[in-house]
């Protein structure tokens, strides 16, 4: 399967959709097999989960997402991870691993416009 995490460096950033790039890995047999980063192409509702899923993209992890655009991402059977934190490779290696587990969402939004406890079923 392909993961997607919201990128700032080398760090999960904090908001999906406007974090200055992404980092795709391939996940196989619980490890990362492939990784590959790619530029934000542009943050505007729907756009995001459209361009992931030609991409192949099954989860998305990151430091925080509106609840608009996780229920878009549902519509494309994409699931969200938010609550994120840390260096990208690592929360990879511990999804892979199966111990990844979701949070509350950390972008600032509004109060009410997000959920925490979000977490993506592993699939190998």
């Amino acid at each position: 399967m392909k993961i997607a995490i919201s990128t700032d460096g080398s760090m999960v950033a904090p908001h999906f959709g406007r974090c200055p790039e992404y980092t795709i890995y391939d996940v196989k047999d619980g490890s990362v097999a492939d990784k590959t980063v790619i530029p934000n192409p542009g943050h505007e509702p729907g756009f995001l989960p459209e361009y992931l899923s030609k991409l192949g993209v099954s989860c998305i992890i990151a430091g925080g997402m509106g609840m608009r655009a996780q229920n878009l991402f549902a519509e494309k059977n994409i699931q969200t991870v938010v609550g994120a934190t840390g260096p990208v490779d690592e929360v990879a290696k511990s999804f892979a691993a199966g111990t990844l587990i979701g949070g509350e969402s950390l972008c600032e939004h509004g109060k009410g416009e997000h959920s925490g406890d979000h977490n993506c079923e592993r699939h190998n």
